[in-house]
């Protein structure tokens, strides 16, 4: 009987971190998952506010942007617009520097959730999200957007 995965420990003193390695036969929707849960399990829960004073925690996951307005920044998901009296950059210190990123002095986005980009108006980025609303990048952002973007495929 063949074994379908194999969980070892390897303990080495040298380290100064975790340090996880998968390795398979191939990248199939398994292997994606299983990353997808190991990148989950960093995330920071967030406290959020709406409107109406209803607080609510909020994963990475369900993060699409988040954007500074005056004293509060806006955090957009699929299910709609929460509040946090947290300044953006806190906010940027706190999440997964893999998954947001800076693309203007007020915002950051989900690049998990960037269903397409559009470089072709010259100097410019769209961003267009799961949600379909598109934003903006502003141009001294874009090297830095451009490069993460690559990094990511």
């Amino acid at each position: 009987m063949k074994k379908d995965r194999i969980v070892r420990l390897e303990l080495d003193p040298k380290l100064d971190c975790i340090e996880i390695i998968v390795r398979a036969p191939q990248a199939d929707d398994r292997v994606q998952a299983l990353l997808h849960r190991l990148d989950a399990s960093e995330t920071t829960p967030l406290t959020v506010f709406d409107g109406c004073g209803n607080v609510r925690t909020l994963t990475e996951d369900e993060i699409l942007s988040l954007s500074a307005s005056g004293r509060l920044v806006g955090i957009v998901t699929t299910e709609g617009c929460w509040f946090t009296r947290r300044s953006l950059q806190s906010l940027e210190t706190t999440l997964n520097a893999q998954r947001f990123v800076r693309i203007s002095r007020h915002e950051l986005v989900n690049l998990d959730h960037v269903q397409r980009y559009d470089f072709s108006v010259a100097g410019t980025l769209k961003l267009i999200l799961s949600d379909g609303s598109e934003t903006w990048a502003s141009r001294r952002c874009i090297p830095a957007i451009r490069k993460r973007l690559t990094e990511r495929t």
